[in-house]
């Protein structure tokens, strides 16, 4: 797969309308506290339905913004999926041409050609009128009905050059199209006369299904006469519990700060993994500077861990302390979105 960038040219802003921001409020509702991060790809979906079909750095922003992430991890899951468009695209449709083997084996080539006649000769260039435009990309999914196409989140399938030429004139006047098989075949099902599971019986609720009852249980014994209690015991109060060791919260506490030094803290989100809860928690602890965090030991590490609430174990996951050696140099890394706001 090719490399995806974001397009050079990138609107201001970028905001949910009030259905949208309902509809994505409720989306994250249904994730535990903690675990928001994995409603990124239906908010990055309708985000990119709302925005032209397309998603920009504001829409990656505004998206990560909601959930709590780190620009690059919203980034990275929008350059994956080619699902995301990253760059402008035809106003009515932006035609996907699957070109793996079985759509390849069946013909894609010559849908291509049909886009780069129709629409341009070149893909991810919309056509002059701005209505359509066209790329090629990995498999689809729809494999038996070869070849295919997918426009948005429709596909359509068992496409001759004819067929895909009729759709995209239907598109363009606006009528109304057949998604799915352009050909008389249901869904996936085997082209032709159907030879298994022929028996009209099996669809018209002729065959009598007998439901057989399970006897009742039998009758439980009779309780057997409650026993006296025995006589209460003196009661003693348990001893009191033992200190908890200081290793059962890491041991040292690393050194901190009630407030930035001269007032300037560092940009804490510029090591890899830190998005704005976690910067938010660790200048509550007391940590506002790279080279604070570069100087962390073992001890100290597992100090800070054990108070990172739900981000346990990031530290040395996401190697913090190499990366906060670097930056308390003065190594800023190449951020792909661009600078952040507000900073």
């Amino acid at each position: 797969m090719s490399v995806r960038r974001l397009h050079p040219v990138q609107p201001d802003s970028f905001a949910f309308n009030a259905e949208n921001l309902a509809w994505a409020k409720e989306k994250i509702a249904q994730y535990p506290a903690g675990k928001q991060a994995s409603a990124v790809i239906p908010l990055l979906w309708r985000a990119q339905e709302q925005n032209d079909n397309w998603v920009t750095k504001p829409v990656i922003e505004y998206v990560a913004n909601m959930l709590d992430m780190a620009y690059i991890r919203v980034l990275e899951v929008a350059t994956f999926y080619t699902m995301f468009q990253l760059q402008p695209v035809g106003k009515i449709a932006h035609i996907q041409v699957c070109g793996t083997t079985p759509c390849m084996l069946r013909g894609a080539e010559d849908l291509k050609k049909v886009c780069q006649n129709r629409i341009n000769h070149e893909p991810h260039h919309i056509s002059e009128d701005g209505n359509f435009s066209w790329e090629e990309v990995e498999c689809l999914g729809a494999c038996v009905n070869a070849p295919m196409v997918q426009i948005f989140k429709d596909t359509y399938e068992d496409l001759t050059p004819a067929t895909l030429e009729k759709l995209i004139d239907d598109l363009a006047a606006g009528r109304k199209v057949k998604v799915g098989p352009q050909i008389d075949r249901h869904m996936a099902a085997p082209e032709g006369v159907q030879t298994a599971l022929t028996d009209p019986s099996l669809y018209e609720g002729q065959r009598t299904f007998v439901r057989v009852e399970a006897p009742p249980p039998p009758a439980a014994p009779a309780a057997a006469p409650a026993a006296a209690p025995p006589p209460a015991a003196e009661k003693k109060e348990p001893p009191p519990p033992a200190a908890a060791p200081a290793a059962a919260l890491g041991d040292v506490a690393p050194v901190l700060h009630a407030a930035p030094k001269d007032g300037k803290a560092d940009d804490l989100e510029l090591i890899w993994g830190v998005g704005p809860k976690l910067r938010e928690l660790l200048n509550t602890m007391g940590v506002w500077h790279f080279d604070q965090v570069a100087s962390w030991t073992e001890k100290e590490i597992r100090w800070v861990d054990a108070r990172l609430e739900d981000f346990k174990g990031r530290i040395e996951r996401d190697d913090w302390i190499a990366q906060a050696k670097k930056l308390a140099g003065g190594w800023r890394p190449v951020n792909p979105i661009g600078v952040k706001p507000n900073k």
